[in-house]
């Protein structure tokens, strides 16, 4: 039996790890020892508006047994906005080469969308034993000329998957692409054993894998994690049109041949651009776009009136300072009891499971 100073001691201790997974207020944090705990987050941090979303990595203290509080996360080198994830070091496009088959304008917005990111962008093509080793090195061809050496495999005679496991060791990475090109089968070749691995945390987490709130990274055999992002598979384009040339690998090694720094090299005098490459056409169809979005963003940030008039009895109207709306207004009593009841269910929930494990 553990004396009183060395229960103390352990308490106090401070390790660090992973957010691998999310749950409303719960948080599943790897240790660098491979350890997993599920740890809540310290009241200071929410004073502060501290958020901990997957992929974070924090300090955790108070740990005994399976639980834990994060008490503090790291700057992020990185994020994804949708789903969160914090510092995802490569967006991992996947499209199959056949059944169905590439649309190059589809896949230029993919691209765009994971260009946005900021983040190293690689590209995946399944199922290249569907189709003839000319056709494989066509797209090959044609796709290195677009700025992304392709990674061709199939999960059906596993050609590739070695150097695709090699490529995501030691990193985060985030999938991406429609449904239908093979990542499920792609994820369980990667991972043959997701299947206990998902039941494990959901049963701890108290919720199944596909709710809304929650998000998941996946521990690779070979070291990185990874997953699976819905938010992707209908990209929407939100960036500005200089954003948008950027976003681009071929306009990027020719920006210098430009004169102009906010060009957007459509038919500007002095632009020196080559526009003979052929994802031009799709630049301008983007471009268009990113016009559009930028125009809502403008009118969006567009200033209230900053003053509202106050008229009194037998006075002049009077002008005062207008508040933000909502901004402060004081939470209901309502909504402050069902934040409390949700909160407390959850917990509940989660020491039920704790109980259970220490019966079994």
């Amino acid at each position: 039996m553990l004396c009183k100073s060395a229960v103390l001691s352990s308490l106090n201790d401070l390790v660090t790890g992973t957010v691998v997974a999310v749950q409303a207020n719960f948080y599943m944090v790897q240790l660098t020892t491979g350890r997993r705990l599920l740890c809540t987050k310290r009241e200071k941090l929410k004073k502060i508006g501290t958020t901990v979303i997957a992929g974070d990595a924090v300090t955790v203290s108070d740990w005994q047994g399976e639980r834990g509080a994060i008490v503090s996360v790291a700057n992020r080198r990185s994020e994804l906005d949708r789903p969160p994830i914090a510092n995802v070091d490569a967006v991992l496009l996947v499209f199959a080469l056949a059944e169905p088959e590439i649309e190059p304008l589809t896949l230029s917005k993919f691209l765009v969308k994971a260009e946005g990111v900021g983040v190293n962008v690689q590209l995946c093509l399944n199922k290249s034993d569907l189709i003839s080793v000319a056709e494989q090195q066509v797209w090959v061809d044609r796709l290195a000329a677009w700025g992304y050496p392709p990674l061709l495999v199939s999960t059906h005679t596993n050609d590739g998957m070695e150097m695709l496991r090699q490529q995501l060791q030691n990193q985060i990475t985030v999938l991406a692409g429609h449904s239908g090109v093979g990542k499920s089968s792609l994820i369980a070749a990667l991972i043959p054993d997701l299947h206990l691995r998902v039941a494990a945390v959901s049963g701890k987490l108290n919720r199944g894998r596909h709710t809304t709130r929650h998000v998941e990274l996946f521990e690779l055999p070979n070291g990185g994690l990874i997953a699976d992002t819905p938010g992707f598979n209908q990209p929407d384009l939100t960036c500005t049109p200089i954003e948008l040339a950027s976003y681009f690998p071929e306009l990027r090694n020719q920006h210098v041949n430009c004169q102009f720094s906010d060009c957007r090299h459509e038919d500007e005098p002095g632009c020196g651009l080559d526009r003979t490459w052929e994802r031009y056409e799709h630049y301008r169809n983007f471009l268009l776009i990113a016009q559009q979005w930028e125009q809502q963003q403008a009118q969006q940030r567009q200033p209230e009136n900053q003053w509202k008039q106050r008229h009194q009895s037998g006075t002049a109207a009077t002008l005062e300072p207008r508040l933000a709306a909502k901004q402060f207004r004081r939470p209901s009593r309502r909504s402050q009891n069902q934040d409390l009841t949700e909160f407390t269910s959850s917990l509940n929930d989660d020491l039920d499971i704790n109980d259970q494990d220490l019966e079994d």
